[in-house]
């Protein structure tokens, strides 16, 4: 027989949310679900503690501080509410009104509790001073929306804060994340629609057309959001800025046809540039290409290689790698710098590239070279393959000659595609926070660290705030002058107004005297952050 007291359903939450503003979050919930037959009823018990009857039935709310908790940012944070753990309980079966109660207190506080506070967004604000340097006032941006794609990560929270302060209406503000696992996407996603932006994901599978029917099924969903977005901004007489990795101009909103089209992009990636090229149709809008800059060129991929080496690093605690055989494919710019801090941690790293002046660099630099995987696995066998080619690394005719129990660590979305997007005869295997490994019907193993994207992506933030600095205080200075003065740049690629406008502004001598210069003492740069405005949650951070 079963239980005659079946318990009823519980949550746990745990975020910084202080009493007073879980209190707001059950009122606004409760406020939603008046009317008849009776209004549910609230009763504080004290703070933190409440109870709601509804029907006959009861719902309990339960919070209690947790210590000794991690920072829920890069930085810690010292002021603002500590983390809590909230307990949301019903008693016995609760009627269908309860229980849809229940459903929607957890869901709305459950979105509170993971939101940034006040106190986090200054900190993270804090932690990008040459971004907020150059959040000056630009009054043309009163005439302009903004379509934001890129991974939801701290620095896109601190980027988008900045726009604010130059100018930007939030509320013409649309950030779509591009997919991946990010450590903190859910609290910015949250911190985004409490700001009153649009947020939602158009991931890469889908631009790159790999997605499966579910996700392609919900991009529909979401390109359909951003088409009536350009519509209603056209509408208000507002014109439309993307910053994006090319997805959406691969999509044809910068091409002339039937559909919305933006006015203006900032173009961020490579691969990117790449979709742009491969997009139906002639470019119709102006593009500013922040990919090939000197900024990214020059400071940008030293802190994306050092992010993918600490996140390869941190997912595998338990491997050695000082002496081994690492191999590496392709020689590029983030290649390169990342084959050199492999070396410097120990590590003998052999390198394959098709492009013969990238093999002759390589050779060079110091490192041995192959002109092909079958070539370097013939030589050597590897524990460790990594991929920042761009394109397919390891094609099927490389698989059976992996070496057993390889760990592939791909920095870019395709290098290891030919097991992610399913190799003949193989079995997959999740590992939970590591990776799929992959049995192999050569009576081999091979690993594919993360999820077969950019591994410095899984599960991580990242790039630092400060190492990302300079890159998101140039995007912003790019897109103050092309929303200043739009005439100016033609519809196509430009590359060398970037660097201007760069070099104009100063930001490479700000970078060094903010960074780099011993004689200075700069600002901003504090280990332990505060907050500048501690008014409430919907504070701008600065």
């Amino acid at each position: 027989m079963g239980d005659p007291h079946p318990p009823g359903p519980c949550e746990v939450l745990e975020g910084p949310l202080g009493a007073g503003d879980l209190l707001a979050a059950v009122r606004a919930v409760l406020d939603g679900h008046g009317g008849a037959p009776a209004r549910p009823e609230l009763t504080v018990h004290g703070p933190g503690q409440y109870t709601v009857r509804v029907d006959g039935d009861r719902l309990d709310i339960r919070s209690r501080p947790l210590s000794d908790q991690p920072p829920g940012t890069l930085d810690p944070v010292l002021d603002g509410p500590g983390a809590r753990r909230i307990v949301l309980t019903a008693s016995g079966a609760p009627s269908e009104r309860a229980r849809d109660l229940f459903t929607a207190l957890t869901e709305a506080i459950g979105r509170r509790a993971r939101c940034y506070t006040a106190a986090e967004a200054a900190a993270i604000a804090a932690g990008m001073p040459l971004t907020d340097r150059y959040a000056r006032p630009e009054p043309a941006l009163a005439g302009w929306a903004l379509i934001f794609r890129d991974h939801y990560v701290e620095n896109s929270v601190g980027f988008l804060l900045a726009m604010e302060r130059a100018g930007l209406d939030p509320e013409w503000i649309f950030a779509l994340s591009k997919g991946d696992r990010t450590q903190h996407r859910e609290r910015v996603h949250s911190w985004f629609l409490r700001r009153g932006y649009a947020s939602d994901t158009l991931d890469n599978s889908v631009i790159n057309g790999t997605a499966g029917v579910a996700e392609a099924a919900r991009a529909r969903a979401v390109d359909a959001q951003v088409a009536d977005f350009v519509r209603r901004a056209h509408a208000a007489g507002r014109k439309v800025l993307v910053i994006d990795d090319g997805g959406l101009l691969a999509q044809g909103y910068g091409a002339d046809g039937p559909g919305p089209r933006v006015d203006a992009a900032i173009e961020l990636t490579v691969s990117g540039l790449k979709r742009i090229t491969a997009a139906p149709g002639e470019l119709a809008v102006p593009v500013l290409n922040m990919a090939r800059s000197q900024l990214k060129s020059r400071l940008g991929y030293n802190e994306i290689a050092d992010s993918c080496v600490r996140r390869l690093r941190a997912i595998v605690p338990g491997q050695k790698f000082i002496g081994r055989h690492v191999l590496l494919l392709g020689y590029g710019t983030l290649g390169a710098r990342a084959a050199r801090s492999l070396r410097a941690l120990g590590c003998r790293v052999a390198v394959v590239d098709t492009d013969i002046l990238a093999l002759i660099t390589a050779a060079e630099d110091g490192f041995e070279t192959h002109r092909s995987i079958a070539e370097a696995l013939d030589r050597q066998r590897p524990f460790l393959i990594l991929g920042s080619s761009g394109g397919t690394a390891v094609t099927a005719e490389d698989v059976p000659l992996l070496p057993d129990g390889v760990l592939l660590a791909g920095f870019a979305t395709k290098d290891f595609s030919v097991l992610t997007d399913g190799y003949p005869g193989a079995t997959a295997q999740r590992i939970p926070h590591v990776g799929v490994r992959y049995d192999l019907p050569h009576a081999t193993t091979a690993t594919v660290l993360g999820d077969g994207r950019s591994l410095n992506l899984f599960e991580y933030e990242g790039i630092a705030n400060r190492g990302y600095d300079a890159y998101r205080a140039g995007t912003l200075l790019a897109a103050l002058a092309l929303c200043r003065d739009p005439e100016r740049f033609p519809p196509g690629l430009h590359l060398e107004p970037v660097d201007r406008i760069i070099d104009d502004a100063g930001l490479f001598d700000a970078y060094y005297t903010q960074y780099l210069c011993a004689r200075s003492a700069p600002l901003g740069t504090g280990a332990f952050a505060g907050t500048a405005e501690t008014s409430g949650e919907d504070a701008h951070a600065r």
